[in-house]
């Protein structure tokens, strides 16, 4: 490749011409006008000729010089452009998120297109796992985790909290032995949602459901248990039973009509959603930018879990 002239060169050579003045390109570069015809002088030794000529009244492109800038000035076009791509595509515009599959297949991803068209320079990896992530050793800028709110070393915010209510396929609610009311329940299999994050002793638990809707006679062990909670949607929607689901892991079958919630008992889960990730993170902007998105996403998605229950009742 034949040599190139020094970039600061073609700089203030691009600026002086541009103001057609020294002392307005020194202005605008912070340096003296001196310095600016230091570098002028430089260029115009490694072309071999002159960039300037001066009149009495004004200063002059030389006819070189005047055709090269359209040149010039593309060049830097495409310099700054080079340098935004980089910028966008370094480590630093990567955002890899840990999330459980369920929440990740059932609530992020199906809303992961929003966040891209707000900020296509992001480039998201979404790491699907149940086990708790290690920042120290795995490379996650950013965890969703449901539980208790108890991560040690690390910021941790609030992102929604979760309701449990039975969910079932509109074709339970008719035939011989249409699901009225909890009690009901008898005559129906129950699916349990037995992910490695659901709280078994506490409102998740089918028994606890069944306690708090004062039904006595329906044995709460009975029926298929599934190690994700999505599977135990999947199960509902194919008819197999009544699942005792995440309102948040149902809500959009739920909204397309493949699950219905046959009674109005909503208990409150003793867990949530939490944003979780090391202080360190905090600066990024990438990271930013992906809770701010977050946080809409999860106003939006309380309301229509607040309709939802509403149109229930």
């Amino acid at each position: 490749m034949k040599s190139l002239p020094p970039l600061n060169a073609l700089k203030v050579f691009e600026a002086a011409a541009r103001h057609m003045s020294f002392t307005k390109a020194a202005d605008e570069l912070h340096v003296t006008p001196g310095a600016v015809s230091q570098q002028i002088k430089t260029l115009e030794d490694f072309i071999g000729g002159r960039l300037f000529r001066r009149t009495k009244r004004a200063l002059l492109l030389t006819d070189a010089a005047q055709a090269s800038l359209p040149i010039l000035r593309e060049a830097f076009d495409k310099l700054d452009e080079a340098s935004r791509i980089l910028t966008a595509r370094g480590d630093s515009r990567r955002l890899t998120v840990s999330v459980a599959p369920s929440l990740a297949a059932k609530w992020l991803v199906p809303r992961l297109d929003r966040f891209q068209e707000k900020n296509p320079e992001v480039e998201v990896w979404i790491s699907a796992d149940m086990e708790v992530v290690d920042f120290a050793v795995d490379d996650v800028d950013l965890a969703i985790r449901y539980g208790a709110g108890t991560y040690p070393g690390l910021e941790v915010e609030l992102l929604m909290e979760e309701s449990i209510l039975p969910v079932c396929s509109p074709r339970l609610l008719q035939g011989d032995r249409p699901l009225r009311t909890p009690a009901d329940l008898a005559f129906h299999p129950l699916l349990h949602d037995g992910s490695p994050d659901t709280e078994e002793q506490f409102s998740s638990n089918w028994a606890m459901w069944l306690k708090a809707a004062g039904v006595a006679g329906v044995d709460a062990r009975r029926g298929a248990k599934f190690n994700q909670s999505s599977l135990a949607i999947e199960a509902a929607v194919a008819g197999k039973g009544v699942a005792l689901a995440k309102s948040t892991i149902a809500l959009a079958d739920l909204e397309a009509g493949r699950l219905v919630a046959p009674f109005d008992l909503t208990t409150r889960s003793s867990f949530s959603y939490y944003l979780v990730h090391p202080a360190s993170k905090s600066r990024s902007a990438a990271v930013k930018a992906f809770k701010k998105w977050l946080r809409e996403e999860a106003l939006a998605t309380a309301g229509a879990q607040q309709i939802g229950f509403i149109a229930a009742q």
